[in-house]
Formats: C-alpha cells, structure tokens, sequence
C-alpha cells in the first residue's frame, strides 16, 4: 500500500496513524444517525409527538467507502472502509413549564471493516459512546405546522476503545453537541425541515499507538428536508447537508484537516401499522475536502409509539 503524503509537522507520524486519524474523522461522520461529529437527522424529527408519549426506535445503517481524499486531493492506493452501525433509541415526550420536551436516550453499536488495506486498518466491533439528549420546543404550533427547538447532545465516552487499534467505535472523550431545528409547512403539503448545530470536543489523553493527547476544534453541520406527503400514512423526503470544521491536534501539531463535506439523501417513512412506522433512505457524499467519502449509505428505521 503506498503510503499517504503527510502534512510537515514537528511530530514523526506514520502513514499508518495517519490513517487512524482519517477514520476518527469518519467515525465523527456516524450520529444519532451517527455515533460522532455530525448530528443527522431524520426529516420530521423536529415535529413532536403528544405529551405523554413514549418512542422506541431502531436504526439500522450501512455505508461503503473506497476514496480517501486528503485537501480534496484522492490519495492513491488508500484503505476503504464499510460500516454497520446501529443505534437503540427511547424517546419519552412530556411538558415543562408549559414546554414540550423529549429526553432521550441512544445507544449506538456496530462493525467497521477496512477494505483493501492488507490489514492495516483491521476492524472492530461492540458498543459506541452513549448519548443522552433533551430537545425543548420553544415554538410548536400543530395547526400552523410550525415549529422550533433546541437540542443538547451529550456523548458519554462508554463505548469500546482501544488506543493500539487504528479503528474504534467509541471515542474516549466527552463531547457536547447543541442543535436548533425549524419545521414549517409550504403551502397545504409541502413541509420544510432546516437544522443547524455546533459540536465540543473534550480531549482525548490516550490517543494511538503513542497515547498522545488529541484535540478537536468545534465543527458545524447544517442540514434541510423537503417532505411531501402521498397520503395519511406516506411521504417523500429528500435532503442535503454540509458540514464543516472539526480541525484536529495532535499533542503541539495542527493536522490542517478541517472538513468540508456535503451530501445528499432521498426516501419515505410509511406508518405501515396505526403505531409503527418504516422509514428508509439512500444517499452518498457530494464532496469531500479531508477523509472517507461515502461511495453509497442505506438508513432504515423502525419507530413504534408506545
């Protein structure tokens, strides 16, 4: 395998946690419908459901990548990775103060598999990082089919690692992401999902083969939905997003890895049962400035209301 060019820094960094680092940036592209970074969404996750309400869900996910790219450059001859990642959901929906609110729990779990590598990257498996979440709608508007909330996102750092390992599910670090998200209606169907959100990164002291402490700068994503039902039970959706940010350091060294990236997605949800309902999606990645990008993703959720 040849090896990637590396950026000129002070540190003696081989291709091969060179490339671990690549994947901790991929792990950061895997939320709620990753483990990491970027929080994806779902298009109606921002409608809430009746107070009193309980919601379990299951997400199931699968995604290939077979192209590395290092300042939107391809690199030649790197490593693929695929993943099937998981995440249990229970969301319970009540009112404060006069305000909805959801608390929640997700427990993330999975495989990744390099690919083409000879073995560099391995695989792993087991738990990711919990996250426990509480969105609070500051606007919900049923019958002008408007709404407005915001999200905090907190990642327990529980899940498998293991610092001689270039692949792991979990992170061993904290991390805190805040999220807004706006629905509106457009004209008598049409509804339009927008979502923004900043993401912390608390230190990791034990970070490859070295244990060298890793840092993260905040990173940003932005996403919006269009959704367009067929009838009472079934409806279209598609979506883009963009995410950016997210520079790492290792020990004293800036990796100039900030991301640049962007996607796009399109499915439906079916409320094939009065209380459960099936959504699916495809998509992959427009872009990529610096790690994996997605050849192709397959989402599916189920979601019951207890």
């Amino acid at each position: 395998m040849t090896p990637l060019p590396l950026p000129d820094t002070t540190l003696n960094i081989d291709a091969r946690l060179w490339l671990a680092l690549w994947c901790l940036l991929l792990l950061g592209g895997l939320s709620a419908s990753r483990p990491a970074n970027a929080l994806d969404l779902d298009a109606g996750d921002y409608v809430p459901a009746a107070a009193g309400s309980t919601l379990g869900l299951l997400y199931l996910q699968y995604a290939e990548r077979d192209r590395l790219y290092q300042n939107g450059q391809r690199q030649a001859g790197a490593p693929g990775l695929d993943s099937q990642i998981g995440i249990l959901r229970l969301v319970h929906y009540a009112e404060l103060g006069g305000y909805r609110i959801a608390p929640q729990i997700l427990l993330p779990f999975g495989r990744l598999d390099g690919r083409h590598d000879a073995g560099a990257l391995g695989d792993s498996s087991g738990l990711a990082d919990p996250i426990l979440a509480m969105p609070l709608w500051l606007l919900n508007q049923p019958e002008r089919r408007r709404f407005f909330a915001i999200t905090p996102y907190l990642f327990v750092p529980l899940g498998r690692y293991d610092h001689d390992q270039p692949l792991n599910l979990g992170e061993n670090r904290w991390k805190l992401t805040l999220q807004a998200g706006y629905v509106t209606g457009i004209g008598d169907r049409l509804a339009l999902d927008l979502a923004a959100d900043v993401t912390f990164y608390g230190r990791n002291h034990d970070y490859g083969a070295h244990q060298w402490t890793h840092r993260q700068k905040p990173s940003y994503q932005y996403q919006g939905f269009l959704r367009y039902p067929l009838g009472e039970h079934f409806d279209l959706r598609a979506g883009l997003s963009y995410q950016e940010g997210g520079e790492n350091r290792l020990e004293q060294t800036w990796m100039d890895d900030g991301q640049r990236s962007s996607k796009w997605s399109a499915g439906f949800a079916w409320f094939f049962l009065p209380d459960t309902q099936l959504a699916a999606s495809i998509g992959r990645d427009i872009a990529v400035d610096n790690g994996f990008r997605e050849d192709a993703r397959l989402n599916l959720r189920l979601l019951h209301l207890f």
